[in-house]
């Protein structure tokens, strides 16, 4: 997944793709001008999101999105903006943007709008993740093993579904800890072993086979199925 950021407050627009790159597979692109960001998209480069400010520099944020839409491009587009009256909510609406938030916003709710955005526009409208017989529902942060409930704190979730989002796949413990901790995890370098044995107690509590598993100098993967 690739997301265009058009924001011209630098600092904010590297704290938004930082944000928007701890979800799996997604890279972010960042400009600061509604002209350069027109010229990008009439080029042909492929998005799947767009993430708009209202107030630009060269094109303002609405004609930018008024003549997105007008040429046809119906990628979902996120309006960011400090304008939060309705009026001003309205209008972004009614000039084709899918969703708008109002600064300054939670990250976790920037996630989240983000994430449905996306499954909208591929027609993938319910936010659950199957590996094996692992459910965990993005929506809710339920996590069922058969149809046992386990009980995971925070940063197990969130280290489990980043897992889950690309399964099979092995997953570098410093990628983990840099989706669980930002550009502070250094100091946390020796905790996502203690992650991962607790979420196996849990997912192998009575007796299940391991799908949780370590490649040794490598990382973690979640396999639908035990391992041969």
């Amino acid at each position: 997944m690739r997301a265009l950021i058009v924001e011209d407050e630098e600092r904010l627009g590297r704290n938004l793709k930082r944000v928007l790159e701890t979800l799996p597979t997604f890279t972010a692109d960042v400009l600061g001008d509604g002209l350069a960001a027109w010229e990008r998209l009439g080029s042909g480069e492929p998005y799947d999101l767009l993430l708009l400010d209202r107030m630009l520099p060269g094109m303002d944020g609405l004609t930018l999105l008024q003549q997105l839409r007008e040429s046809g491009n119906r990628m979902p587009v996120l309006v960011l903006t400090a304008l939060g009256a309705k009026e001003e909510i309205v209008r972004g609406l009614d000039y084709g943007c899918d969703d708008y938030l109002v600064k300054p916003y939670n990250t976790g709710e920037l996630l989240a709008r983000c994430k449905a955005l996306l499954r909208r526009s591929q027609e993938h409208p319910a936010p659950v993740l199957q590996v094996g017989d692992l459910r965990i529902d993005t929506r809710t942060h339920e996590v069922l093993r058969a149809e046992r409930v386990l009980d995971l704190p925070a940063l197990e979730y969130r280290l489990l579904e980043y897992l889950a989002y690309r399964p099979g796949a092995v997953v570098p413990k410093a990628e983990l800890l840099e989706h669980l901790y930002d550009y502070n995890w250094e100091k946390f370098s020796n905790v996502i072993e203690h992650y991962v044995w607790s979420i196996r107690s849990k997912l192998e509590a009575r007796g299940e086979a391991r799908i949780l598993h370590t490649v040794r100098g490598e990382g973690y993967r979640l396999l639908g199925r035990p391992e041969p």
